[in-house]
Formats: C-alpha cells, structure tokens, sequence
C-alpha cells in the first residue's frame, strides 16, 4: 500500500491498517525530508502536547513493514520542492492500493481590492509556516514594524493562533521550537493591538474555548469586551460547550484593558471590502462593511451586509480564512474523480475514492468506487478539525480498506504489487536524494543538538538543503 503523505492523516491510516491486517507492507512517499505535515509545521511551537502523536507514528515506522520515503514528491514537482519526483501513473503500477492524504497546501483567497497588489497582507498558513520552520516560507520575513496594528480575518483556532504569537511574551516563545528568525521578527515587532474579525458573531465563530482561553491568561494582554447585544441574555440556557465559551468571552481577561500593555478584541460582524495603502505600498488600514445576522444566537444564522463601511488601521493584516486541496498531476488520467471547488477528492464519505463513469447508452454520469484507490484527512473531508477528529477519519478510511480486503473485492490491477522495490531503481539513478527513516532519525537528532545548544528542545533546519546535508552526516554522541 502507498500513501502520499506524512501528516496525521497519513500515518494514522497507516497504523489502523496494519493493525487490521498485519501482513500490509506500507511505503509512505512525503515531499519534503521531514515527516509529520502539520504536527510538525502547523501546530503552535507553544504547544508541544498536541505533537506527543510523534510517539505512534514513530512506533509505525519502526516495523519492518514500512518504509519512508521522503524528499520524493507524487507527480508534482512545484513550490518549495526540489527533490525527486514520481509521476503518479508508476505508483499506480506498483501498488495494490493507493491512499490520498497529503493535506491542503493552498489558501484561500478574499478575492478583495488591495490584497495582491499591497505588501504586508499575509495568509494565516505562510505566516505559520514561517515561523514553524516550513522551507516553503523560510524567506517569508513579515515586516512587523510599520505600525502599532494588526488585522486577522478570520476567527478560526488558526487565527488565534497568529493573534496568541503576535501577542505573546518572546521569552514564553523562545523555549519552544519557533524557529531563530521568528524570534528575531517578534523582538522587533511594534504590534500591540490586534483585531481578529469574523463576518458572524460569537454564537457562530468556529474558535474553540481552550484557544480563547489562552489568550486571555496572556501576561499583560487585555481583551476589549464583546458586543453584548450578540449574547444571549441567558447563558446558562446555552449547550454546555457553547455556554463555557461564551462565559470565557464575557469574562475577558486576566489583565485589565487600562493596564495592558497589549489587547486584543474579537470583532463580530464585519466582513472586509478592501485593503488601503499606497499605490505598490503597505497595507495601512482595512475596510470593512458591517454585517447583521437574521438570528443572532442560532449557530447558522444568515448574514447579511448593511452597507455601512467601518476603516481599521493595519499596518499588517492577516487572512485566516481557511485552507484548499488540489489535485495532483495525474488525477484525471487516473481516472480520481476530484472537486476543485470544495478542494477534496470525490469519496464515499469512508475514504474511497469516487471516479465518474460516462455513459453514454443514457447520457448521464454515473459515480462508482476506483478500486484500490482512497484517501483520508484533509483532501478527504476538508480543512477542518483537529488532530484527534483527523484521527477517527484516518481509522474510517483504514476499517474501509480493510472490509475491502477482507471481503476480497477489487483492487489496483497494476503491473506487480512490488511498491517502492520497483520504483527505487529509477529514482535513485536519478541527481535527488531519497530521504528514508533512518536519514530523518540522522535529522532528528542534528535539530535536537542544535536546540540544546540554544536552550530549547530543538532547532528547525528551514531549508531542504540543510535537512539533507543533515542526513547524510553522522554524528557521534
């Protein structure tokens, strides 16, 4: 079995299927030399609890019958890449079964004046990537000293996320594994009020309590109150998870507003129109026009704009509003039916893959199941959730795989059922260098002896030269 990608999605199906079946030789392929996607490059550096998963992923990679593959991409050779590629018609050869789980790498996009052609306007995912060390946006080098200000747009975990380290004391952040240049930039940082916006209001943000609540017990951070007139005058009466979210928002913070030395606010009901600066200058302030809500304290209320235009100062501004799949080269030749506009491929809703049949005898298209063919995570259902629900998703797709197998129904038809054994030679003929386990272990302990030298559990290599020049040095203890 192959599967395109590292991430949780991709090791977790890994496991939950050669647990089912023990006899399943895996060949995991990551485009970068790094495993572990986002529990490696997305989840805050201040929490280092949500990546103890790293301890069963490491514990599938130690048997005999997985192999890592890292540095070699599936049909698709762009952005920060520049290691080996495959196209994906020779996995499909090579292989019994084929897992989809390589994540959403593209943001998405407000489509408003202003955020193509002005600089400091940034996406939630480069930002996080810079600071956690992802190659891609090693160079990102956000400009935080034109201003006082930031804008997030977008009441998302992530938007929090980028709100608690724009806000956060450096020497909290510092013992963490941010990367050295992110520190740098923060220690430079004028920002000390940041507005994290949302088109609806705080009965409808997607923000969850232990991310707001973070925030709040900042030291030194004020929160400016919410609009009352969006509570519910009951709260009690709320659901339980909803009431304790909302008693933490009207509550606010630790530190008062008058003795903060940074705050931030949550705005609700204001959806952005433009950016405004200097012609091929900086974002200096943000539009936006304020919205209502046809039931203010229903979960999926409708909004609608007023027309009435409020202007915020933003030296920096910040789309946090969500994260898309795209398909692979290769997609259609495979026949992988896949959804540009929701950015997942088409499935069943268990991980397998839907293709769509043309018949012609009725004229109308037909959606059956690609034998051998699934996929889990985020290119499965969308950008959402956490690891844990990433979890249950990735075992769904794995309990499908292995009904499918045990049931003997069909699979990949390909020319043997040889996996990477096949595919290596031709590889490795190749000026690229594969990454395997034993290389990212050699990885591993470099950025953990640079950290200690830094007094912190490591520091990231940022670039996929450093990471390989890395693995092919041994170093003794």
């Amino acid at each position: 079995m192959a599967v395109v990608g590292s991430g949780p999605a991709g090791f977790y199906t890994a496991y939950r299927v050669m647990t089912k079946i023990p006899t399943t030789k895996v060949d995991m392929f990551e485009a970068l030399p790094v495993p572990y996607g986002l529990v490696r490059f997305g989840v805050a550096p201040d929490h280092p609890e949500v990546k103890n998963c790293r301890e069963k992923f490491e514990e599938v990679a130690s048997s005999p019958n997985f192999t890592f593959i890292g540095n070699v991409s599936i049909g698709n050779a762009g952005g920060h890449f520049d290691g080996c590629t495959i196209p994906l018609a020779s996995i499909m050869r090579h292989y019994d079964a084929v897992v989809f789980a390589y994540g959403a790498s593209k943001d998405k996009k407000l489509g408003i004046p202003g955020e193509s052609e002005l600089q400091g306007i940034y996406s939630a995912r480069e930002f996080v990537g810079w600071y956690n060390g992802l190659p891609e946006y090693a160079h990102l080098a956000p400009d935080l000293t034109k201003g006082d200000e930031a804008v997030i747009i977008g009441q998302g975990n992530v938007a929090l996320d980028v709100a608690r380290m724009l806000l956060e004391n450096v020497d909290v952040l510092r013992k963490s594994d941010i990367t050295e240049a992110a520190i740098e930039t923060l220690l430079k940082s004028r920002i000390k009020r940041v507005h994290v916006v949302g088109r609806r209001g705080p009965m409808q943000a997607a923000f969850t309590i232990k991310e707001v609540r973070e925030l709040m017990k900042l030291h030194g951070v004020g929160f400016h109150p919410v609009n009352m007139s969006l509570i519910p005058d009951e709260i009690s009466k709320l659901p339980r998870a909803r009431r304790r979210l909302t008693e933490v928002m009207v509550k606010g913070s630790t530190a008062r507003i008058d003795d903060a030395t940074r705050s931030w606010s949550l705005d609700f009901c204001l959806s952005p129109t433009e950016f405004l600066g200097p012609p091929n200058g900086c974002v200096n302030s943000t539009v936006f026009e304020r919205t209502t809500l046809s039931s203010p304290f229903d979960q999926s209320s409708k909004v609608v704009g007023t027309g009435e235009k409020l202007t915020i100062p933003s030296s920096v501004a910040f789309r946090s509003i969500g994260y898309k799949s795209v398909a692979l080269p290769g997609f259609s030749e495979a026949g992988i039916s896949f959804n540009d506009g929701k950015g997942v491929i088409d499935n069943d809703g268990m991980g397998r893959v839907l293709r769509i049949k043309n018949d012609e005898s009725v004229d109308q298209h037909q959606e059956s199941h690609l034998p051998g063919v699934y996929c889990a995570g985020w290119v499965k259902r969308g950008p959402t959730g956490v690891i844990a629900s990433t979890m249950e998703d990735a075992f769904s797709t794995g309990d499908a795989i292995a009904s499918d197998w045990h049931s003997e129904a069909l699979f990949i038809k390909g020319e043997s059922s040889s996996g990477w054994e096949a595919l290596r030679t031709g590889v490795e003929h190749g000026k690229c260098r594969v990454i395997q386990w034993e290389d990212w272990l050699r990885i591993d302990k470099a950025e953990k002896e640079r950290g200690l030298l830094a007094g912190k559990e490591r520091e990231k290599f940022t670039s996929t030269a450093e990471m390989i020049s890395a693995a092919a040095t041994t170093t003794t203890s």
